[in-house]
Protein backbone atom coordinates (compact mmCIF):
# COMPACT_ATOMS: atom_id res chain seq x y z
CA UNK A 1 0.00 0.00 0.00
CA UNK A 2 1.28 3.48 -0.88
CA UNK A 3 2.32 5.59 2.08
CA UNK A 4 0.83 8.96 2.97
CA UNK A 5 2.27 12.21 4.27
CA UNK A 6 1.37 12.39 7.99
CA UNK A 7 0.61 16.11 7.71
CA UNK A 8 -1.28 16.66 4.44
CA UNK A 9 -2.25 12.98 3.93
CA UNK A 10 -1.36 13.00 0.24
CA UNK A 11 -0.24 9.70 -1.23
CA UNK A 12 3.52 9.54 -1.79
CA UNK A 13 5.33 8.13 -4.80
CA UNK A 14 7.67 5.26 -4.05
CA UNK A 15 10.80 7.42 -4.37
CA UNK A 16 9.30 10.57 -2.80
CA UNK A 17 11.01 12.40 0.04
CA UNK A 18 8.62 13.34 2.86
CA UNK A 19 10.09 15.63 5.51
CA UNK A 20 6.88 16.19 7.47
CA UNK A 21 8.18 14.43 10.58
CA UNK A 22 11.84 15.44 10.25
CA UNK A 23 12.90 17.59 13.19
CA UNK A 24 16.20 18.95 14.42
CA UNK A 25 16.92 20.45 17.83
CA UNK A 26 19.23 23.42 18.27
CA UNK A 27 20.63 25.09 21.36
CA UNK A 28 21.54 28.77 21.32
CA UNK A 29 25.18 29.22 22.28
CA UNK A 30 24.39 32.61 23.82
CA UNK A 31 21.20 32.20 25.86
CA UNK A 32 20.76 28.41 25.90
CA UNK A 33 17.27 28.41 24.33
CA UNK A 34 16.29 25.11 22.73
CA UNK A 35 14.51 25.21 19.36
CA UNK A 36 13.00 22.32 17.43
CA UNK A 37 12.06 22.33 13.75
CA UNK A 38 13.24 21.57 10.23
CA UNK A 39 15.25 24.76 9.74
CA UNK A 40 16.00 27.92 11.73
CA UNK A 41 16.36 31.26 9.88
CA UNK A 42 20.09 31.98 9.50
CA UNK A 43 20.78 29.28 12.08
CA UNK A 44 20.11 31.82 14.80
CA UNK A 45 18.04 32.06 17.96
CA UNK A 46 14.72 33.92 17.70
CA UNK A 47 15.06 35.02 21.32
CA UNK A 48 18.45 36.76 21.31
CA UNK A 49 19.91 36.37 17.81
CA UNK A 50 22.73 34.10 19.00
CA UNK A 51 24.14 31.25 16.94
CA UNK A 52 22.37 27.91 17.21
CA UNK A 53 24.18 24.58 17.47
CA UNK A 54 22.55 21.29 16.48
CA UNK A 55 22.19 19.06 19.54
CA UNK A 56 19.97 16.43 17.93
CA UNK A 57 20.00 15.67 14.23
CA UNK A 58 18.10 13.40 11.85
CA UNK A 59 18.64 9.64 12.07
CA UNK A 60 15.92 8.29 9.77
CA UNK A 61 15.81 6.95 6.22
CA UNK A 62 17.65 8.51 3.26
CA UNK A 63 19.57 11.05 5.33
CA UNK A 64 21.57 12.23 2.32
CA UNK A 65 18.42 13.40 0.51
CA UNK A 66 16.96 14.94 3.65
CA UNK A 67 20.18 16.95 3.95
CA UNK A 68 19.75 18.24 0.39
CA UNK A 69 16.20 19.37 1.16
CA UNK A 70 17.22 20.93 4.46
CA UNK A 71 20.03 22.93 2.88
CA UNK A 72 17.77 24.09 0.06
CA UNK A 73 15.07 25.19 2.51
CA UNK A 74 17.60 26.89 4.78
CA UNK A 75 19.11 29.11 2.10
CA UNK A 76 15.78 29.91 0.46
CA UNK A 77 14.28 30.83 3.84
CA UNK A 78 17.26 33.04 4.66
CA UNK A 79 16.94 35.05 1.45
CA UNK A 80 13.15 35.18 1.77
CA UNK A 81 13.50 36.87 5.17
CA UNK A 82 16.21 39.24 3.96
CA UNK A 83 14.01 40.56 1.15
CA UNK A 84 10.87 40.54 3.31
CA UNK A 85 12.48 42.58 6.09
CA UNK A 86 14.21 44.97 3.68
CA UNK A 87 10.90 45.53 1.88
CA UNK A 88 9.25 46.46 5.18
CA UNK A 89 11.95 48.99 6.01
CA UNK A 90 12.79 50.90 2.84
CA UNK A 91 10.68 53.67 1.32
CA UNK A 92 12.86 53.90 -1.80
CA UNK A 93 10.42 53.02 -4.59
CA UNK A 94 13.03 51.84 -7.09
CA UNK A 95 14.59 49.54 -4.52
CA UNK A 96 11.17 48.31 -3.41
CA UNK A 97 10.32 47.17 -6.95
CA UNK A 98 13.46 45.05 -7.15
CA UNK A 99 13.23 43.70 -3.62
CA UNK A 100 9.55 42.82 -3.95
CA UNK A 101 10.24 40.90 -7.16
CA UNK A 102 12.96 38.86 -5.45
CA UNK A 103 10.88 38.39 -2.30
CA UNK A 104 8.06 36.89 -4.39
CA UNK A 105 10.50 34.64 -6.25
CA UNK A 106 11.86 33.31 -2.95
CA UNK A 107 8.34 32.85 -1.59
CA UNK A 108 7.29 30.89 -4.67
CA UNK A 109 10.34 28.66 -4.47
CA UNK A 110 9.76 28.02 -0.77
CA UNK A 111 6.19 27.03 -1.63
CA UNK A 112 7.47 24.64 -4.30
CA UNK A 113 10.00 23.02 -1.98
CA UNK A 114 7.45 22.68 0.82
CA UNK A 115 4.93 21.03 -1.48
CA UNK A 116 7.40 18.76 -3.27
CA UNK A 117 9.12 17.48 -0.13
CA UNK A 118 6.21 17.84 2.34
CA UNK A 119 8.22 20.03 4.70
CA UNK A 120 5.22 21.86 6.21
CA UNK A 121 7.13 24.64 7.97
CA UNK A 122 5.70 26.06 11.17
CA UNK A 123 3.84 29.30 10.43
CA UNK A 124 6.17 31.40 12.60
CA UNK A 125 9.11 30.49 10.37
CA UNK A 126 7.43 32.30 7.48
CA UNK A 127 5.81 35.08 9.49
CA UNK A 128 7.62 35.62 12.79
CA UNK A 129 6.21 37.86 15.51
CA UNK A 130 7.11 41.53 15.67
CA UNK A 131 9.68 40.87 18.39
CA UNK A 132 11.23 38.01 16.43
CA UNK A 133 11.41 40.22 13.33
CA UNK A 134 13.17 42.91 15.36
CA UNK A 135 15.77 40.46 16.67
CA UNK A 136 16.44 39.18 13.15
CA UNK A 137 16.64 42.66 11.62
CA UNK A 138 18.97 43.97 14.35
CA UNK A 139 21.86 41.78 13.29
CA UNK A 140 20.86 41.35 9.63
CA UNK A 141 20.92 45.11 8.99
CA UNK A 142 23.46 46.02 11.67
CA UNK A 143 24.93 49.47 11.09
CA UNK A 144 22.49 50.25 8.26
CA UNK A 145 20.31 53.37 8.35
CA UNK A 146 17.25 53.01 6.13
CA UNK A 147 16.82 56.79 6.19
CA UNK A 148 20.29 57.38 4.76
CA UNK A 149 20.62 58.16 1.06
CA UNK A 150 23.13 55.36 0.53
CA UNK A 151 20.96 52.58 1.97
CA UNK A 152 19.71 51.30 -1.44
CA UNK A 153 23.31 50.71 -2.55
CA UNK A 154 24.08 48.92 0.70
CA UNK A 155 21.02 46.70 0.34
CA UNK A 156 21.98 45.80 -3.24
CA UNK A 157 25.54 45.01 -2.11
CA UNK A 158 24.43 42.87 0.82
CA UNK A 159 21.88 41.01 -1.32
CA UNK A 160 24.53 40.32 -3.97
CA UNK A 161 26.97 39.12 -1.32
CA UNK A 162 24.39 36.72 0.11
CA UNK A 163 23.17 35.45 -3.26
CA UNK A 164 26.74 34.83 -4.47
CA UNK A 165 27.62 33.01 -1.27
CA UNK A 166 24.53 30.82 -1.68
CA UNK A 167 25.31 30.10 -5.35
CA UNK A 168 28.89 29.16 -4.50
CA UNK A 169 27.70 26.87 -1.72
CA UNK A 170 25.30 25.01 -4.01
CA UNK A 171 27.92 24.72 -6.76
CA UNK A 172 30.45 23.34 -4.29
CA UNK A 173 27.94 20.83 -2.95
CA UNK A 174 27.08 19.72 -6.50
CA UNK A 175 30.74 18.88 -7.12
CA UNK A 176 30.74 16.53 -4.12
CA UNK A 177 28.31 14.12 -5.81
CA UNK A 178 28.47 11.93 -8.92
CA UNK A 179 25.96 12.56 -11.72
CA UNK A 180 22.48 11.90 -10.42
CA UNK A 181 19.59 13.30 -8.43
CA UNK A 182 21.45 15.02 -5.61
CA UNK A 183 23.91 16.73 -7.94
CA UNK A 184 21.14 17.96 -10.22
CA UNK A 185 19.15 19.44 -7.34
CA UNK A 186 22.16 21.46 -6.22
CA UNK A 187 22.88 22.58 -9.78
CA UNK A 188 19.29 23.72 -10.22
CA UNK A 189 19.48 25.66 -6.95
CA UNK A 190 22.74 27.31 -8.03
CA UNK A 191 21.22 28.28 -11.39
CA UNK A 192 18.32 29.97 -9.62
CA UNK A 193 20.74 31.99 -7.50
CA UNK A 194 22.63 32.97 -10.66
CA UNK A 195 19.39 34.42 -12.06
CA UNK A 196 18.89 36.46 -8.90
CA UNK A 197 22.47 37.74 -9.08
CA UNK A 198 22.02 38.83 -12.69
CA UNK A 199 18.79 40.64 -11.79
CA UNK A 200 20.41 42.44 -8.86
CA UNK A 201 23.44 43.46 -10.91
CA UNK A 202 21.24 44.80 -13.71
CA UNK A 203 18.94 46.70 -11.37
CA UNK A 204 21.81 48.15 -9.36
CA UNK A 205 23.55 49.42 -12.51
CA UNK A 206 20.29 50.85 -13.86
CA UNK A 207 18.88 52.47 -10.74
CA UNK A 208 21.90 53.81 -8.85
Amino acid sequence: MASKCPKCHQFLDEDAICCADVKYTWKCQSCGKLTTGFVAPYGRCFLCGGQNRVVEGYHGDRPEMVTVVKEAMQYELDMYHFYRLALERTDNEALRETIEDLYLKEKDHLDELEEKYHVHLDSELRLPTGEQNAVMADWLFEGMDFQAEDHPARIYDKALEMERRTRDFFNARAEEFPPGGQREIYRELAAEEEEHIALLETEKAHRL
